[in-house]
């Protein structure tokens, strides 16, 4: 396996850990992955960057994180160079499963360098606006930060298997205007990140076009309830399709070939916790701090 690959692998499986809130914490005070993220940011496949990006993401969506990730030696200053970036004809080989921009790429870096920048600034406003933030907490991560993108989250009927996850992936990469998707196949949901102007039924139609999967999006209430809405089978949203999505990786060689492996489970942080310890000892092997 190439030194690359082993790059992608890592930075991939942070990714997926730093998805769930239990190991936020824990992947921030590590001495080796969060200065390793820093160092993925630059690296020179557009395809590891992205995946770092949205793993730095998640990590800032824990409030508590925020201050030390901003403080992290090289953190803004690799944002800004990613926002920054040049990223001409090595952008042609980025291909994750999908085509993805250079221009959401650093719409992504942009996000987060707001966020970090604001960090210092949160406990005042907090204490101003209590109610607001209250009301702001359940909402999915990119609900208020970012006007240009949104988050949808769906429950979909059928989605039990590695085959139906597939099908549902090969609906989605589809749409134009998708950012990137989570699953989260013990309750049978997916979490996609989408452009602000595409709406949420043209996800419900592409998905429910499959036949054996039916896509429903789950709201929050002003109390903080989920609330499941069916999309209308009558809609005749315009579904703008991605022409251009470049040949998927064999499955034998393919990174995400055992991600349901690497996620850490809902309410288990030990099992990710052993595999920090593996991520950080590759990241000293390979990096110079």
């Amino acid at each position: 396996m190439s030194a690359e690959m082993d790059a992608l692998t890592v930075v991939n499986q942070l990714r997926d850990l730093a998805a769930d809130p239990l190991n936020r914490r824990a992947i921030v005070e590590d001495q080796g992955c969060l200065p390793g993220l820093i160092l993925f940011l630059d690296h020179p496949n557009p395809q590891v960057v992205y995946s770092a990006l949205l793993a730095v993401r998640y990590l800032a969506e824990c409030r508590a994180n925020r201050e030390k990730m901003k403080g992290e030696l090289g953190m803004m200053l690799s944002l800004q160079n990613v926002m920054q970036k040049q990223f001409s004809s090595i952008a042609l080989l980025f291909s994750f499963h999908r085509s993805t921009s250079p221009g959401e790429t650093k719409l992504l870096a942009s996000e987060i360098y707001e966020i970090l920048q604001s960090a210092g600034q949160e406990e005042a406003e907090q204490a101003e606006a209590a109610a607001a933030s209250c009301r702001r907490k359940a909402h999915f991560f990119l609900g208020s930060s970012n006007k240009r993108a949104k988050t949808v989250v769906l429950h979909i009927d059928g989605l039990d298997d590695p085959t139906r996850r597939s099908l549902c992936e090969e609906a989605l990469l589809k749409i134009r205007g998708v950012i990137s998707f989570t699953f989260q196949m013990a309750v049978k949901r997916c979490v996609v990140r989408i452009r602000s102007d595409l709406k949420a039924d043209a996800l419900g139609t592409a998905i429910n076009s499959t036949k054996v999967l039916t896509a429903q999006q789950v709201v929050k209430t002003e109390d903080g309830a989920e609330l499941i809405v069916p999309f209308q089978e009558d809609s005749t949203v315009l579904v703008e399709e991605n022409l251009d999505i470049p040949d998927y990786l064999p499955e034998e060689e393919s990174p995400s070939q055992e991600q349901d492996k690497a996620v850490t489970r809902v309410g288990s942080i030990t099992d990710g916790m052993g595999w920090l310890s593996t991520a950080a000892n590759f990241l000293t092997r390979s990096f110079y701090w």
